[in-house]
């Protein structure tokens, strides 16, 4: 399956996965089972079957969860799925954007360095930087002109 066709499907999957119910849940999860599955379209079903699961629950008529306990459902799932067990932690690389957050970070890939810089850089293209705070804006100067932040390494693997 092309890139582009592959990423259409995964994207299809996981917009219907958020309006899934309990009603129509068993047809949506037959459809992704009876697809035609590879190397990379049964990892994009199973996620959107959970997705679409925790969607289904989450609209009965105890659902209404905060944001904070969807983030406890997304530990509780790494945990039962993956076997990630506390102390954890997901790490977000845009956080590196913002100096508040420099006590999460001691190395990056090349690929993230990359990646900073570029988000950097669309951030002083498209930020009102009036409203950004002097350090904020500083900071991804910083990072544009090729400064990794926080003292972190660039590992070399």
């Amino acid at each position: 399956m092309a890139d582009a066709e592959l990423m259409n499907l995964r994207q299809k999957w996981y917009e219907r996965a958020k309006m899934q119910t309990a009603e129509s849940l068993p047809a949506f999860l037959k459809e992704l089972s009876e697809h035609p599955h590879d190397y990379n379209t049964i990892c994009y079903a199973v996620a959107a079957a959970a997705v679409g699961a925790a969607w289904a629950v989450e609209r009965c008529p105890q659902g209404g969860i905060t944001g904070f306990q969807g983030g406890a459902v997304m530990w509780e799932f790494m945990e039962a799925w993956n076997g990630v067990k506390a102390p954890a932690r997901l790490l977000q690389f845009s956080d590196a954007l913002f100096p508040q957050y420099d006590y999460k970070f001691n190395s990056i890939s090349p690929e993230t360095w990359r990646w900073l810089r570029e988000e950097a850089q669309k951030k002083l293209d498209t930020e009102d930087t009036n409203l950004v705070s002097a350090s904020v804006r500083n900071h991804w100067q910083s990072i544009r002109d090729g400064r990794v932040p926080f003292g972190l390494q660039v590992r070399n693997d």
